[in-house]
């Protein structure tokens, strides 16, 4: 697969701009994939973030496997920084955000308060990588309140605070901010579940490497979806009879890759195969631990 490559200029000026905008807020809202909670985040953040409360949302929560997002939670949880799951689109979990918030920041309100100050307006700034539901979230929190300033690349948005009903007021992050691809294994979790536009892939290719992943951890979510008798050592078999049992043939019995590739790959990101999570906190976890 061919290495992705973001500019690192742009990568640039977006952390010099959340570092001076930092100094305005009281915590960090970070959005993740809860199916790719690696893979899904910038690695910077941690450096560009320290010392900020932080709450890290697990987004599409009602995707990955319950279990696995637990011990995500764990994982990512400390003093610090709180770790959510939640659904941006439905708004489940959304709630939790407020007292959360009030928890983190409990010492600084316990001073202000100590100071005679009654309404506190707490402000945080929303990060997260494209397509992992950072609008939708802010969206979903101002329940349309925003003042669009220009959407189209190169239009400078003007430093907007969105209100909303929760005494929370949010920034969203000046530029953009990208994963660091420094394997394959990333750039293919952001690729299955659509963080990667599939204009820039093999869908083909994807699909193959999907049907590899899938059948090691959840090779019982292949069977039943697509009621093949089995999955086969080679992942290429496997793609093969999920494309008979579809129907995904051309003339003379041949497989059509390419529109097996668009089934699986939507089958999948709509949550139809089940509930799957992609990476774990601890990669060389047992497959019985995960599905005992």
């Amino acid at each position: 697969m061919g290495k992705i490559n973001w500019f690192p200029g742009h990568m640039k000026k977006t952390q010099r701009e959340i570092k001076e905008n930092l100094k305005l807020v009281d915590a960090v809202i970070e959005i993740r994939d809860a199916r790719i909670a690696r893979s899904s985040a910038n690695p910077d953040i941690d450096k560009l973030c320290e010392g900020k409360p932080r709450i890290i949302l697990l987004n599409k929560s009602d995707l990955s496997e319950n279990k696995v997002t637990k011990m995500w939670m764990n994982h990512l949880s400390s003093e610090n920084v709180k770790v959510l799951e939640v659904n941006c689109l439905t708004g489940k979990g959304l709630n939790q955000i407020k007292p959360t918030l009030e928890l983190l920041l409990k010492e600084k309100h316990d001073r202000l308060k100590a100071k005679g100050l009654v309404k506190i307006q707490m402000r945080v700034m929303v990060v997260g990588i494209p397509n992992v539901g950072k609008s939708t979230f802010i969206n979903k929190m101002a329940k349309n309140n925003i003042a669009k300033t220009g959407d189209r690349p190169g239009v400078t948005k003007s430093k907007q605070w969105i209100k909303t009903k929760m005494d929370i007021e949010m920034l969203d992050t000046p530029g953009v901010l990208w994963p660091k691809f420094e394997d394959d294994t990333t750039a293919l979790n952001l690729a299955f579940t659509g963080a990667i536009k599939d204009e820039i892939m093999d869908i083909e290719e994807l699909s193959f490497n999907l049907v590899k992943r899938l059948q090691t951890r959840y090779k019982d979510n292949l069977i039943e979806r697509y009621k093949i008798q089995e999955v086969n050592e080679d992942p290429l078999e496997t793609l093969n009879s999920i494309a008979r049992k579809r129907g995904c043939l051309v003339k003379g019995g041949e497989i059509d890759y390419n529109r097996i590739a668009v089934i699986l790959l939507d089958e999948f990101r709509g949550g139809k195969m089940g509930n799957i999570s992609l990476e774990y906190p601890n990669e060389d976890i047992s497959n019985e631990e995960v599905e005992g």
